[in-house]
């Protein structure tokens, strides 16, 4: 399968004997709409999807499958009998609203990763999960009063992955890892803001600087500026803290820097690993393939961010370092908002598994 082709998700959640009502708290975020493609091409056993977000977002029309829906108020009337509710919303909305929602019953995804730290929350990244069942016969410890699980972090899933499997062909001694983090990780205000820094400076205009107070067009940042309430280092915590929690010590923890890029969508990594033993070319690509990531063997499907956009799997490229034989080089690309739903609808249906209910009536 070419990189440049939409990957299409035949796995269903295997809840289908079940029907749930859900809530995406957060709907007219980018993350919420991408959440809602998502529920819907996966065919997520929903009977009603309900759409909450803020003030300014209240009112607006969506669509729900084929049917329209409006944008509402969080409210207990809103959330009576809801299952499952999708936190996509900023952390702070999160943070004053999670409340009603955890009093209403209904079990929480969050998305924001603000609600990490409450108790008997739990980070889970099921594709990494699927992988350390499969190649070392490790389960995450079931807990059938979870409540809370919060998505691990769309770069943590990618690496943690790709690191896990490259484990297969020998030790990892050493991983290097830069992360070029996409303005959409900041939402809709990061990329307006990177959208008109570039016009405005083609035009010989004021930057806007009201999310990263520095310029972020056409340049490439180790950190933002001191007004800016974002901080790189605050995500490479967060990114290294998922990457360890869904690994459960199974990896070499990689030393990771975050450079905000110029680009809207996608994350791009650039990894180096160093194994132990020498193995072929050849035998990392083959450990490294498999499903949720695609390995760009033509140069013109070399990854990037661009050609990743819209795709429900990571797109790879390996080669050899020319200096060290036991050395290699990934260059990887991958859809952040896409990855973050995704990991979203398969944490739900794994709630969904652990809680066995009949149909609605």
């Amino acid at each position: 399968m070419s990189p440049k082709e939409k990957s299409i998700s035949p796995a269903r959640p295997q809840v289908e004997e079940n029907l749930y009502r859900v809530a995406i708290v957060g709907a007219g975020t980018l993350k919420g709409k991408e959440l809602k493609e998502v529920l819907e091409d996966r065919h997520f056993p929903a009977i009603d999807t309900k759409l909450l977000d803020d003030d300014e977002s209240l009112g607006k029309l969506e669509s729900v499958g084929d049917e329209a829906a409006f944008i509402q108020r969080v409210s207990a009337q809103n959330l009576e009998r809801v299952d499952f509710a999708f936190f996509a919303s900023e952390e702070s909305f999160t943070k004053r609203n999670w409340g009603v929602v955890r009093d209403a019953g209904a079990l929480i995804v969050d998305l924001s990763y603000s609600l990490e730290g409450e108790p008997h929350s739990i980070v889970r990244a099921p594709w990494v999960e699927g992988e350390l069942e499969g190649s070392v016969g490790l389960r995450p410890p079931a807990d059938l009063d979870c409540r809370l699980v919060v998505i691990a972090h769309p770069a943590a899933v990618v690496l943690a992955l790709l690191l896990v499997r490259a484990q297969r062909v020998g030790r990892v001694r050493s991983a290097i890892c830069t992360v070029f983090e996409p303005a959409s990780e900041h939402g809709r205000r990061g990329m307006d803001e990177l959208h008109e820094q570039t016009v405005n400076l083609l035009s010989f205009q004021q930057m806007p600087t009201g999310v990263f107070d520095s310029q972020v067009a056409f340049n490439l940042l180790a950190r933002y500026g001191e007004k800016s309430h974002l901080t790189l280092q605050s995500v490479e915590r967060r990114v290294l803290s998922h990457l360890e929690k869904v690994t459960y010590g199974h990896l070499t923890q990689p030393a990771l820097t975050l450079v905000q890029a110029p680009i809207f969508h996608s994350h791009v990594f650039s990894i180096y690993l160093e194994l132990e033993a020498p193995v072929a070319v050849s035998d990392l690509t083959q450990a490294l393939d498999g499903e949720h990531v695609v390995i760009a063997r033509l140069a013109e499907d070399s990854p990037n961010n661009v050609n990743a956009a819209g795709q429900d799997d990571i797109l790879v490229s390996v080669r050899r370092d020319a200096r060290q034989e036991n050395g290699f080089w990934l260059w990887a690309a991958a859809d952040n908002l896409r990855v973050a739903a995704i990991t979203a609808v398969d944490c739900a249906a794994a709630l969904a598994r652990m809680r066995s209910k009949g149909p609605i009536q």
